[in-house]
This record gives structure tokens, C-alpha cells and sequence, in this order.
């Protein structure tokens, strides 16, 4: 809904990449790691900056975290964050309580392969109408509408990699960060948004919503969100002068797509 609305308020063109491994089956996700992932957002940034003379990045979930680590790659490149329901760790009120164990059985032998993890309603969905279609595109295995049902211990492990790995370098992205999360969220905790706010090295916005859950793009407020990352947008947008190429006056935001 975020991309679609972005693109119609006419004041950037939006791309949506689709992570590798993504969208198909748990096989498919499971051959792939994170550098995977992060590769094909890569070449999709490069592509893009060469038509564009200013990109935005934004993701929701674990796609807001590849956006920092995109513009840490790309240092001076990256115009804006833009990042929904950021993901450094799962802690929400949905989320069991033993969760916290999961980094250490990532690290027993085999210990990836004896973990599975089972989406539960509400499914990061307070919409009831909307949760009742994911839920049943889920048990469909209609992963390119509504995700997997289930997450292998292998792609955990991955996230908790990647995650890592961004959390180190935060305090060298100085680009300006839209962060929208709420307060219900289900599946991560107003704590990943706080966590942003105090440790990225660039100007942060962060703006807590109400009546939604995790999937944010989504769900009650997703109107919300639309209008708050188009602002943010024009806001840091600089136009170019007359002589750029034709199109690169208008932003472009690299919208992540992972389900």
C-alpha cells in the first residue's frame, strides 16, 4: 500500500525489489543468506542511482535493516531512510517469552536445524477483515501475497547475522531516517525504534502510531504512513539543476520488498 501511495502522490518514483530466496517456498529461502539478499538490493540501488539523482531506501521489518546496511555500503549516496517496524530483535507482546534463547541455539551444532518458528495470529495485522485473507493466503503457501508460514532456524540465523552487523555500523550512517513503529506492534516492540533513535548517526524522526500492528504498510494506519514518508520525502528532496539527465530531479525510493 506504502509503495502504491508514494507513487501516486507523484513526488518520487518508487521501485520494489524482491529479496533472493524470497516469495517462493522455505527451500528457497534456506539456500540463500543474507549477503544474498543484500545483493540483490545492491544491484537494484545501482541501477536505480544511475537514473535518479537522489534515492530514499526504506523497508518494513527486517527490510528496514538492510536499508541501513545499504547506506552503509554506499556512504553519501542514500538521500533518506525511510524504515517501518524496524526488526533488530523479536520482542513483541506476541512473541514467546523464551525467544530470547534463540541467539544461543544458533549457536549449538545442528542447532539451526532443530528450530522452526510458526506465524501466529494476529499475524502483525489488527485489520481483522485483511488478517482473516493473509492468514488464509498463508496456510495457501501464497508466499508472494502473504509470506511463509513458518521461518526455518537456518534464515533466523541469518537475520541475527545481518542484524549484528548493522547494529555495529549504526553510529556511521549519517543520513536523515524516517522511523515509524507502533506501539502495539506484535511482533517487535517500540524498543527497536528507540534503539534507532539513540545509536544511527544521522538525524532521526521518529513517530510511534497507534491502532495498527506490525505490518504497518498494511494495516489501519497505513494512510498514516503514506502521508508521513511523503512529507519526509519532500522534505529532504533536493532538486537538481536543469542539466541532469531527464528524471533525476524526481527522488527515487528503493522500497524493499521481503515476504
Amino acid at each position: 500500500q506504502v509503495a502504491k501511495g508514494l507513487a501516486k502522490a507523484g513526488n518520487c518514483t518508487v521501485y520494489v525489489p524482491t529479496l533472493a530466496g524470497h516469495c517462493g517456498d522455505n527451500s528457497d529461502l534456506q539456500a540463500t543468506g543474507w549477503q544474498d539478499w543484500y545483493e540483490g538490493v545492491r544491484k537494484t540501488f545501482v541501477q536505480v542511482k544511475q537514473r535518479h539523482g537522489q534515492v530514499f531506501v526504506g523497508g518494513l521489518s527486517m527490510g528496514a535493516v538492510m536499508s541501513m546496511y545499504v547506506a552503509s555500503e554506499h556512504p553519501g549516496q542514500v538521500a533518506g531512510l525511510l524504515m517501518y517496524s524496524t526488526t533488530l530483535k523479536y520482542d513483541g507482546w506476541s512473541i514467546n517469552k523464551l525467544a530470547f534463547l534463540t541467539p544461543l541455539l544458533m549457536k549449538i551444532p545442528f542447532g539451526v536445524h532443530i528450530c522452526s518458528f510458526e506465524e501466529k495470529p494476529p499475524y502483525g495485522i489488527k485489520n481483522e477483515r485483511l488478517r482473516a485473507i493473509v492468514e488464509r493466503q498463508m496456510k495457501e503457501g501464497e508466499s508472494s501475497e502473504a509470506g511463509l508460514l513458518t521461518m526455518e532456524g537456518i534464515t533466523v540465523r541469518e537475520l541475527h547475522r545481518m542484524n549484528a552487523v548493522v547494529r555495529k555500523r549504526m553510529p556511521q550512517i549519517k543520513v536523515p531516517a524516517l522511523v515509524l513503529h507502533s506501539i502495539e506492534d506484535d511482533i517487535t516492540s517500540r524498543w527497536n525504534a528507540d534503539y534507532v533513535e539513540r545509536h544511527l548517526g544521522g538525524p532521526v524522526t521518529k513517530i510511534l502510531l497507534d491502532n495498527c500492528y506490525h505490518m504497518i504498510t498494511v494495516d489501519l494506519q497505513y494512510r498514516r504512513v503514506i502521508e508521513l514518508s511523503a512529507r519526509f520525502v519532500e522534505q529532504h528532496a533536493v532538486l537538481k539543476s536543469t542539466q541532469a539527465p531527464v528524471g533525476a530531479g524526481l527522488p527515487a525510493m528503493a522500497s524493499l520488498r521481503s515476504a
